[in-house]
């Protein structure tokens, strides 16, 4: 387990990052809505789940026909409480892992920042860890938005009474969490519910190439003292255009994910219907060769391969300009409230502990631990010191200022 002084700033970030992430979610779920049906309704045209007359034939269509059949302007919320919770999990376990695996790397290397391939993989390893926990919420989340979609708008039977008809219309259009868990383990089974996590493990790219460009464009156009606080206006830029560049890079991979968890098992191919047939061996044999085609199928690279074969290059692409519009305000909103609600927790920190020094046992803790982290920043500055006048040896023997910092680390 990490020592105090190294977790109490990581969970500062979690926390201000999640509340981020909260605000901005809510500002733009509406786009993320649509987004997420334009991006399947090619493949449900295919298979023939929604005729030829559904769907949209773009952003404006989209906003406009789900405002007119579904309800006016509630039906753009649909899923947003799930939407709410996983984005502020994922938001929270993303922050927590990428700023203590950032601060433990710097530690370990003694430098003021990373170089490009580290910060990739700690970006990468940080969405990893968190992706793990919140993709059955994910697929949860995209279905629910796609719920809807996936219904005839024709009208209904003559022999159908009205209630029963109301009431079949709210289960197909607002599903609630446990029947979608329920409908994702029947259909694919427990492993069913992490559907499109090799494509969360690709996708880990995009946040942390959104960081790694952030952070360079942070270093090339803002004065080095300014770095900790470049300014509110400043902030919004560099992460909108850091995080559209990463999504232009990964919206590929973004397609594929979304189709994996909006459908249910894939049907089998015609080896695999070959197989069924009886006196075609053993049945386990063959339930568990259909059990690898199956994961082989549903792998992120396998399903850009079959969409780009089946529907062409440019369905890769279906919807991207809502997309990028969508990040370029998210990820902007997202830091800088991210920035707004660390300084208030940090002020809220000084305000407990001006608080607490008036209890002298505290206040001695207080004092102590903050002793302790001095001189732990002490110990790292003159490491640095050190490291850099390592080279100023000679004949094998220290110099005097190698020989004062040695005897400071030591004290």
């Amino acid at each position: 387990m990490p020592r105090a002084s190294k977790l109490l700033p990581s969970i500062g970030h979690a926390a201000s990052g999640a509340g981020g992430t909260i605000i901005s979610t809510l500002a733009t779920y509406p786009l993320d809505l649509v987004n997420t049906r334009l991006k399947v309704q090619r493949q449900l045209h295919a298979d023939g789940t929604i005729g030829p007359a559904d769907g949209y034939r773009g952003i404006a269509d989209a906003f406009a026909t789900i405002y007119a059949a579904e309800g006016g302007l509630a039906a753009f919320f649909s899923g947003l409480g799930a939407d709410l919770g996983k984005s502020a999990a994922d938001s929270f376990l993303f922050f927590l892992f990428y700023t203590w695996f950032r601060a433990r790397r710097l530690r370990a290397r003694d430098v003021p920042y990373l170089n490009a391939l580290e910060e990739l993989a700690v970006g990468a390893a940080a969405g990893a860890c968190a992706k793990l926990f919140t993709t059955p919420a994910s697929n949860v989340v995209t279905r629910r938005q796609t719920a809807s979609l996936l219904q005839p708008r024709g009208g209904a039977d003559a022999n159908t009474s009205k209630d029963s008809i109301s009431i079949s219309r709210k289960r197909r259009d607002d599903p609630s969490f446990g029947e979608l868990i329920a409908d994702i383990r029947r259909e694919r089974g427990v492993l069913g519910l992490w559907a499109g996590y090799s494509a969360s493990l690709v996708l880990t790219l995009n946040p942390s190439t959104t960081f790694f460009l952030q952070q360079m464009l942070k270093r090339g156009l803002v004065p080095r003292e300014r770095w900790d606080a470049p300014g509110a206006a400043v902030t919004f830029f560099l992460a909108a255009v850091s995080k559209c560049a990463a999504t232009a890079l990964t919206y590929p991979f973004q397609i594929a994910k979304a189709r994996v968890q909006v459908s249910a098992s894939p049907s089998p191919s015609r080896e695999e219907e070959g197989d069924l047939q009886p006196g075609r061996g053993s049945g386990g044999r063959n339930a568990l060769t259909r059990g690898v085609r199956g994961v082989a199928r549903d792998t992120i690279f396998a399903t850009v391969v079959r969409i780009a074969r089946a529907q062409g290059v440019k369905a890769l692409y279906d919807g991207i300009g809502g997309e990028l519009l969508k990040a370029f305000f998210n990820h902007g909103t997202t830091m800088l409230s991210k920035d707004i609600i660390h300084g208030l927790l940090v002020r809220l920190y000084f305000v407990i502990v001006a608080a607490l020094k008036g209890f002298p046992r505290l206040k001695a803790r207080l004092v102590a631990r903050q002793q302790a982290v001095a001189d732990e920043l002490r110990g790292s500055y003159l490491r640095v010191l050190l490291n850099m006048t390592e080279s100023r040896w000679e004949g094998g023997q220290e110099t005097e200022g190698i020989g004062i910092y040695r005897r400071s680390l030591s004290r």
